[in-house]
């Protein structure tokens, strides 16, 4: 018999709250199993990623390894660009699939981003109904199609 398998934990970079209010609202539409987790800045981004603050939704911070990461690229404190870069370059957290989702359709950031390690980049849709349709798509690639690996029981610090 296999172990269940836990609800993806989508954590999302994003520091504007109207942007946070709707993809909160369009995860809950439409990946109902999915656990979404906020980070307002890039710097409490990787402060979740390294187990220093844990996840708003009272998740602990061993089983705090998000699934998928949304990464917004114009932050304060710690940018999209900045974050990606230390999210890439850490063994423990290249794995995890980064999904830069901006407002920005700037050819040399799309370029930045992937060269980065970006596994996809999205520009944010002018609509709600069109978020809709990059969720639907996101968690149906991400946690139903792709095998990724397992989720760790802890952070590994070795």
């Amino acid at each position: 018999m296999t172990d269940p398998i836990p609800p993806p934990i989508i954590l999302i970079a994003e520091d504007d709250p109207d942007d946070r209010l709707m993809m909160q609202e369009a995860f809950a539409e439409r990946c109902i199993e999915c656990r979404t987790c906020f980070a307002h800045d890039g710097m409490q981004l990787m402060r979740i990623l390294h187990g220093e603050e844990q996840l708003r939704d009272g998740l602990s911070r061993a089983s705090s390894r998000p699934d998928l990461i949304l990464l917004d690229l114009n932050m304060p404190l710690k940018d999209g660009r900045q974050a990606l870069l230390e999210i890439k370059s850490d063994v423990r957290l290249r794995a995890i699939p980064t999904i830069v989702m901006t407002t920005s359709d700037n050819e040399d950031d799309v370029r930045y981003c992937y060269g980065a390690g970006a596994n996809a980049y999205i520009v944010k849709p002018s609509s709600y109904s069109g978020l809709l349709d990059v969720v639907s798509s996101l968690t149906s690639y991400w946690t139903a199609t792709v095998t990724l690996p397992r989720r760790p029981e802890r952070y590994d610090r070795e």
